[in-house]
């Protein structure tokens, strides 16, 4: 049966190939940072989600050596039989202290605190009315739930307001959205989804993934940017990006919806407890930002130069409040071209195509880190607008 099968899967990896949407993983032999060793040769990391240049933090990597050393290397077990340990608890009270929600519940990542939050909430009575853009872990998430599904077009709330009078009858109406797209960098309009939750009875979830760290005056997310602590029901999250880069993710948000996730979520009843490097970690990188600002300060001078820069130097690049910057180029073939030049240039960065973003809308997506120097801003420019000539995407 095998030989059949075989052939049918060699089929699709050609026709993937023909189609210039192989998708290649270049080795690091480095630790993460803002400049990487790649098959030996220095580049700077434009690429990775290390929003606030803590992937490599002295300060982690000690907290996590010491609950090594403590509490040893992993646990064996799922949190309800005999995988709590007291360190998993003040994560979570860190993190609601962070977001200013009430409780919140640990998962491996954050594709499955997604995908295990809306079964164990909603049933075929209710309606879930989901953003357009919202990420794959959502997605697949709606999909595993039996409530009834809507959508509307990102960021567009003219359709919300539709799909919220569509879903009128339904019991309970809950309506999720990215804070941050993180293809296009844009910031959900979180202030007018809670207007029109309030005036149409729906509650709120937000996956604050790319915007934690990154968004608000203070990075603690769109809640914080538009002046909505404490007043979203449901916020998930990752510590694998702003919050160290590794492993790990979270619900946090009103204490009924903690409580039941702890006793109905499948990803979080089946799945092991998250290792105490992790989890000592975690809560050393919320430490560090309760100290000052100054990363997330940091973060937004880079990110506002390297924008205003490129665009000056005639790049498309899509409207963005985040450190997330979609260099346009809108042809798949032409984004790997870029970003294998861009690499021989010292310059670290990918080329994303469909199905990752839709097809014919093709980009080199730029990510800013607070750990990124005033040189290495200015180097990639360089970079960027020298091959962008030699490929007639700039003049």
């Amino acid at each position: 049966m095998y030989s059949k099968f075989q052939q049918f899967l060699q089929s699709e990896l050609t026709e993937i190939k023909n189609g210039g949407l192989w998708k290649n993983e270049r080795e690091i032999t480095s630790p993460q940072s803002a400049d990487i060793n790649v098959k030996g040769e220095k580049v700077l990391n434009f690429c990775a989600n290390n929003y606030l240049g803590l992937s490599n933090h002295p300060r982690l990597i000690a907290a996590a050596k010491k609950a090594m050393d403590e509490r040893g290397y992993g646990m064996s077990s799922v949190r309800f039989i005999c995988g709590t340990q007291d360190l998993h608890k003040k994560l979570e009270n860190a993190i609601a202290g962070f977001f200013g929600t009430e409780d919140s519940i640990l998962y491996a990542s954050c594709f499955d605190a997604n995908g295990g939050v809306f079964e164990p909430l909603l049933t075929e009575k209710d309606a879930i009315i989901s953003d357009a853009l919202n990420h794959a872990s959502i997605i697949d998430g709606v999909r595993l739930c039996k409530a009834q599904r809507f959508r509307y077009n990102n960021a567009d709330m003219e359709d919300l307001e539709k799909q919220l009078q569509a879903a009128k009858d339904c019991r309970f109406k809950l309506i999720v959205t990215d804070g941050v797209f993180s293809m296009d960098g844009n910031v959900a309009p979180l202030d007018k989804i809670h207007a029109l939750a309030e005036q149409y009875d729906a509650i709120v979830m937000v996956d604050e993934s790319h915007s934690a760290g990154v968004v608000g005056k203070t990075g603690r997310g769109t809640t914080e940017q538009f002046d909505l602590r404490g007043k979203i029901e449901i916020i998930s999250g990752t510590l694998g990006k702003s919050f160290g880069g590794a492993v790990g993710g979270f619900i946090t948000g009103k204490r009924e919806v903690i409580d039941l996730l702890r006793q109905r979520s499948r990803p979080y009843l089946f799945s092991n407890s998250l290792p105490p490097m992790v989890v000592a970690a975690g809560m050393e990188t919320f430490k560090l930002l309760a100290e000052n600002n100054d990363l997330q300060n940091r973060l937004h001078q880079n990110t506002e130069y390297f924008i205003k820069n490129m665009i000056f130097e005639g790049f498309d690049i899509k409207p963005t409040e985040s450190a997330i910057c979609a260099v346009m180029l809108y042809d798949a073939m032409l984004s790997q071209q870029m970003a294998a030049k861009l690499q021989e240039e010292g310059i670290y960065v990918t080329g994303f195509y469909y199905p990752v973003v839709p097809k014919g809308q093709a980009r080199i997506r730029v990510q800013l880190s607070a750990a990124h120097t005033q040189e290495q801003l200015e180097q990639a420019i360089k970079a960027f607008v020298k091959i962008g000539k030699e490929l007639g995407v700039v003049r």
